[in-house]
């Protein structure tokens, strides 16, 4: 790995390119095995850096709270109900500013190498509202003067808060902050939310946002709830783990970390490098992980200290850092250093309280709605919800898509779509070169290809495109970085609505864009629902994938039959040369 540069694949750059594609994605899959992204040693160190500003940031504001203390006092108030409401608080601005999640080069943004802010609060760039036939005033997909100013008062109302001192304390304590207050700052991400869903799913909603709610109600029911939300996050992640996908991930993301010795990344996978499905070791990893993220928080709910409570403690803390030391794609790690501290906080310092003493009715039916209702509509109808409100993180089975643009034809994207940053590809360029641009894109791809519904996508692309070799295959989420700001694998915001919107700027003739969208599984079949689109002329096909199809095959499916077998279920127009022979 380099300190600078990329550690891209050993490969003959004439020879590679005159492969087919699923033969080009074969030795960046193999050379994922044991290198990962191959991300240079700078921008490990950058994230470090990135995570150790967040956390003295957050405390360098719960300090400056009348009558909180000051760091060197650290020790005496960490755990304080209103240090704890200003760290979700200072959390969720760091999070809607774009430099949590989805930021830097492992979610595609190299220069600059954060979009979110830089995008959202720039006029004539695409919004995607959630709902824009049923809710009044949020149709459209371009972002006005009003979405700008309302995502400006989102960021003013959070500092605003982050300022505030507290009220009603107790002899000893500094108080909770004001509940109108954080009224204010809730009701104008509910707001923005309507608008567009990117900036909402940004701010993590489904986790910050509740909280704020949570805020709302007195500080008897505050600890209690907030444990509840902690449990549904663990277990949502948990349950979301039960299927055929996530030994992959587990193998995939172990992979990428700069930490893990190449000969311990080789027995992730059956027989390196012929055989890169997981391995009984990977497999092990994913389910015993899973079983800790079952059992362990129920025992910090049921224990009220002691030992007991130490021990799990130390469990889960040790849990979410291996999560950071891989630098998975996407890169949650400060969400991972806000478990840490809330799980110390809630069952360490508050481990008397109990998770199920709530008062408010309301706040119980809340609290069922958001963290069961919604996460099982997620689960039985993906299609319907977000991965992230669905809590089906790190699952592996998410939705996604590849975009396929006829060669000469992407740069349409740079100069008809009002945007913060360049087309990854330009970012790249400038930085390292066509060529080193050319490799890093394509290991993006081949790590797509080695998760399983990855398989499924590359065995599409012959029934989306006659010619594959005629097309630049990008990943959907490279696609959204750009357009939309941010991306962090929500494939919804990566389908059809914002297809729609680019070829409503850049007009691209029918088959210069061909999309393929594949949903999440549900929970209780063994399937994926996929679709195929061209951005000009509208659905091409759609229909089924089963996953016993993915998990059974290589990253690069087969040279003789790169497709699928599928059960297509409407096929309006005609289907491509290539899916015709495989029918």
């Amino acid at each position: 790995m380099g300190f600078l540069a990329p550690n891209t694949a050993d490969v003959d750059l004439q020879q590679w390119r005159s492969r087919p594609y699923q033969q080009r994605i074969r030795p960046l899959a193999e050379h994922w095995t044991l290198h990962g992204f191959g991300t240079p040693g700078i921008v490990h160190l950058l994230y470090l850096v990135k995570i150790t500003a967040y956390a003295l940031g957050g405390i360098a504001v719960a300090s400056a709270t009348p009558g909180v203390g000051d760091i060197a006092h650290f020790g005496s108030w960490w755990a304080q109900p209103i240090v704890y409401q200003k760290l979700v608080v200072w959390t969720l601005l760091w999070e809607v500013l774009g430099l949590g999640c989805g930021s830097g080069p492992l979610s595609s943004h190299f220069l600059p190498p954060v979009g979110a802010f830089l995008h959202w609060l720039r006029p004539g760039t695409i919004r995607l509202p959630p709902w824009p036939g049923r809710i009044p005033l949020t149709a459209g997909d371009r972002r006005t003067v009003a979405d700008v100013a309302l995502y400006a008062a989102l960021l003013g109302t959070a500092v605003w808060l982050l300022c505030s001192p507290g009220e009603s304390g107790d002899p000893g304590s500094s108080g909770v902050l004001a509940p109108w207050r954080v009224a204010v700052v809730a009701a104008l991400l509910a707001l923005l939310g309507l608008r567009d869903k990117t900036v909402f799913l940004a701010a993590r909603a489904e986790h910050y946002g509740l909280t704020l709610v949570v805020f709302l109600f007195p500080v008897s029911d505050m600890t209690a709830a907030l444990k509840l939300v902690m449990l549904a996050l663990w277990w949502g992640a948990a349950s979301s783990k039960l299927n055929r996908h996530f030994p992959f991930v587990v193998a995939v993301m172990i992979s990428n970390s700069p930490l893990r010795p190449a000969w311990f990344k080789r027995r992730l996978y059956r027989r390196y490098p012929d055989d890169l499905r997981p391995s009984a070791l990977a497999a092990a990893a994913a389910h015993g992980g899973t079983a800790v993220e079952y059992v362990v928080p129920l025992v910090l709910v049921l224990s009220h200290g002691g030992t007991v409570t130490t021990v799990a403690l130390a469990v889960m803390v040790v849990f979410h850092l291996h999560i950071m030391s891989t630098f998975p794609m996407g890169v949650p790690l400060e969400w991972n250093v806000f478990f840490v501290y809330s799980a110390l906080v809630l069952f360490g310092h508050d481990a008397a309280v109990g998770a199920f003493a709530l008062h408010s009715p309301l706040l119980a039916a809340l609290l069922v709605l958001s963290l069961a209702v919604v996460p099982l509509l997620g689960h039985l109808r993906p299609d319907l919800v977000s991965f992230l409100p669905s809590m089906r993180y790190y699952a592996g089975n998410w939705a996604t898509s590849l975009w396929c643009f006829r060669k000469g034809t992407e740069h349409r994207l740079g100069e008809h779509v009002v945007k913060a940053s360049g087309l990854p590809v330009d970012q790249l360029t400038c930085l390292y070169g066509a060529d080193a641009a050319e490799l890093v894109l394509t290991q993006g791809l081949a790590w797509r290809a080695m998760h399983s519904h990855g398989r499924a996508l590359a065995g599409l692309l012959p029934r989306a495109v006659d010619d594959v070799e005629s097309y630049d295959v990008r990943d959907g989420e490279t696609v959204a970085g750009a357009v939309l700001g941010w991306n962090f694998g929500d494939g919804h915001l990566h389908n059809e609505q914002l297809v729609a919107a680019v070829q409503q700027r850049c007009g691209f003739a029918p088959g210069d864009l061909r999309v393929v969208v594949l949903e999440s599984q549900p929970t209780h079949r063994q399937r994926q629902h996929y679709r195929i689109v061209d951005a000009a002329s509208g659905l091409v096909e759609e229909g089924h994938v089963n996953v016993g199809e993915m998990v059974t095959r290589q990253p690069w499916l087969d040279d003789e039959t790169p497709a699928i077998p599928v059960e297509p279920v409407a096929c309006p127009r005609p289907a491509t040369e290539a899916a015709a022979a495989h029918e």
